[in-house]
């Protein structure tokens, strides 16, 4: 979701929190607006239809969505979030990334490493056993006291952890606490991806903008015990064009918003986090093309690398240039206003508190954001460190990344084989030293601790060079050694984590007391002023767990135009200018005289997403499943703050043009098949 033409979209974008505004609103599934959709649409989905679509909706771990689409563990969701599979499974003689693959047979179905699918079983209210829990403690007591009884319920939730995963999430700041129990499928395989061409024609032009000729689509499969997973609970495919004025549900994982920050908070990321963001971000973009055009390997092994660097810079861009329109910024006063007086002096001063953390974080924001550097070997080496030192703990005072609950995950994650690329980590590296030493100066104390009395390029090429943790055997050994293992490890990645764990671990410490603490306990009660002030209008911010969106096939007007609802196939060569990025797929050329032109390509609709959603099925009203949300459109940039239902649109890559790729481009009669069984 990124586009290089962002126009002054945010004097008319996201409008300001109070209630809920037309198709607005990322919900959770067991607060349906069923009153509000019957409403407005006449009809509204019953419980049964909520429950059918929620079993067959999946989480995929690799931070996108997804659906299951068959009863053999047949998972539909976009390209781009199985281009890291793709890569990882590609080599110099066959880049599969660039040519496509289609599995012939499902022994030949290829693993994705690191990922996980996820599907949600049970939402169970503990608000009550988390506020009791922390009483009237504050600042980093309450966080422990809070930490910890949630590592409690999720271990106690989750009675088969070789299936299951318990995950106890925030909502609301702080206003309530839901546990989430999924089933999981730690086995997940690559089955069908079409040519990269076919799926980012257009590129950066095209990105975060409508019309689009994007097939931004693939199909995984979950596997248990070997075997393709049984999921009988599944979408019905159904390969037709949209309608203008239907009904349709978005279904996934919206990843995080900020709708409910706060006048102080939201200046804090206009005037301190987005413009750092913003600079080191295209600083290291500068780099890595530069490192990319020096080789044909390089430019492989780096265009994932890439792709997800722009996708953030771009999000960035859009966000503070937001956050930057002032009359944007007076209708959030105005809000805040609003529910001040609503609120009179019923819930203390909320406001006031977040000011004070607020203050307190912009003095340890860049401390703690620059504390570890980036790069995969070391955030295995960190990993490793933390997990040695956290599992001899009782589960109730271990960090969160570490309890019994999510350590299945992060063990998978850590141990995965996967390619590594030695300069593409040191590139990542060097760059984020020499942005800490940049942003918290030679002199200060935790530069000198990073670096010692290196420069960031030789510590870099020192630590990557000299370990051994890309070998996910030896990766192995230290897991299963644990904390013997990695106190007498001379890996020079994993020596360097454990001599920069302490400062890092100090400073989460001070963020808890000051920042986390506080916040949340003014987060509480305003959520508590808003839902006095509001109703059960409103819905929280988005935690990269189960939503539903409702919407419909609407167009919208553009400078005065009116832009269409959908794309045709045969628009892509008209779109083509032989030059990229806007080069025909030569499965496009070869096969052109098959391909049936008119067939629906991409459409737009009024659901409500923002980035997690990638991958989300697009559901009519029979529960039938007609697309794959894959991007916004240049209003939807400012949808962290806000829904303008006015303009912003979701785009959906539609099952239509899925199917004829299938039949006539990129050929798979086994999956037609499976898709067409009931």
């Amino acid at each position: 979701m990124r586009s290089s033409r962002i126009v002054a979209f945010a004097a008319v974008a996201a409008l300001p929190f109070t209630a809920a505004q037309a198709d607005e609103g990322m919900w959770t599934f067991d607060a349906f607006p069923t009153a509000k959709m019957q409403a407005a649409y006449g009809w509204a989905p019953e419980q049964v239809w909520l429950d059918k679509v929620r079993s067959a909706s999946v989480r995929l771990t690799g931070g996108c969505s997804a659906s299951f689409v068959s009863s053999s563990g047949l998972i539909l969701t976009n390209h781009h979030c199985v281009a890291s599979c793709a890569e990882q499974n590609s080599t110099a003689k066959n880049n599969i990334l660039n040519s496509g693959f289609t599995a012939a047979t499902r022994e030949r179905e290829l693993k994705c490493a690191g990922q996980q699918a996820e599907v949600v079983t049970s939402i169970r209210d503990v608000t009550p056993e988390v506020k009791g829990a922390v009483g009237s403690a504050t600042g980093e007591a309450a966080v422990k006291a809070r930490n910890a009884t949630i590592a409690r319920i999720e271990s106690a939730g989750c009675t088969d952890k070789a299936t299951m995963r318990c995950q106890v999430v925030t909502l609301y700041g702080g206003g309530q606490y839901k546990l989430y129990t999924y089933h999981k499928y730690s086995d997940v395989r690559l089955v069908w991806v079409p040519e990269a061409q076919a799926a980012q024609f257009g590129g950066d032009p095209d990105n975060f903008n409508f019309p689009r000729y994007s097939l931004d689509a693939s199909f995984l499969r979950a596997y248990e015990g070997g075997k393709p997973a049984a999921t009988p609970a599944h979408l019905t495919w159904t390969a037709r064009a949209p309608v203008d004025g239907e009904a349709t549900f978005v279904v996934g994982n919206p990843g995080s918003t900020q709708r409910l920050f706060t006048t102080e908070q939201l200046a804090m990321q206009r005037e301190l986090v987005m413009p750092m963001r913003v600079a080191t971000y295209s600083e290291l973009r500068g780099r890595l093309i530069n490192a990319m055009e020096s080789s044909p390997q390089k430019n492989r092994e780096g265009h994932q690398a890439l792709e997800g660097l722009e996708n953030s810079l771009k999000v960035y861009l859009g966000m503070k240039r937001a956050l930057d329109d002032p009359a944007f910024m007076r209708r959030i006063a105005a809000a805040e206003a609003d529910l001040k007086a609503k609120s009179g002096d019923k819930f203390g001063d909320p406001w006031g508190d977040i000011a004070s953390a607020t203050q307190a974080y912009r003095n340890l924001y860049y401390a703690r954001y620059f504390a570890t550097p980036r790069g995969t070997l070391f955030n295995y080496a960190l990993s490793l460190v933390r997990a040695a030192d956290e599992r001899a703990k009782p589960d109730s005072d271990r960090l969160p990344e570490y309890t019994e609950s999510a350590l299945p995950l992060l063990e998978k994650q850590v141990l995965d084989a996967r390619p590594i690329y030695p300069w593409l980590e040191r590139l990542q590296m060097e760059w984020s030293l020499s942005k800490a030493r940049e942003y918290l100066s030679p002199d200060d104390p935790e530069t000198k601790l990073l670096l010692g009395k290196e420069s960031p390029e030789a510590l870099a090429a020192r630590l990557v060079a000299g370990t051994k943790l890309a070998n996910p055997a030896y990766r192995a050994q230290l897991w299963k050694g644990g904390k013997a293992a990695i106190d007498a490890s001379t890996d020079p990645m994993i020596v360097y984590a454990r001599h920069i764990d302490t400062n890092a671990r100090q400073l989460e410490e001070k963020f808890d007391a000051e920042v986390d603490g506080p916040v949340t306990a003014a987060q509480s009660k305003l959520a508590d002023a808003r839902f006095a002030a509001y109703g059960n209008t409103l819905y929280p911010d988005a935690t990269f767990t189960l939503r539903i969106s409702y919407g419909k096939v609407e167009a919208w007007n553009e400078r005065g135009k009116p832009v269409a609802t959908r794309t045709l196939i045969g628009g892509t060569y008209d779109r083509a200018t032989g030059a990229e990025p806007f080069d025909l797929a030569p499965a496009f050329v070869k096969n052109k005289a098959r391909i049936a032109m008119n067939t629906p390509y991409d459409f737009v609709t009024t659901n409500d997403i923002i980035g997690g959603n990638s991958g989300s099925p697009v559901i009519d009203r029979s529960g039938a499943v007609i697309g794959a949300a894959f991007d916004g459109n240049i209003h939807s940039i400012g949808g962290n703050y806000g829904y303008d239902p006015v303009l912003n649109r979701t785009v959906v890559v539609s099952t239509a043009a899925v199917q004829e790729a299938l039949e006539h481009i990129y050929p798979a009669p086994g999956l037609l098949a499976e898709l067409k069984r009931p």
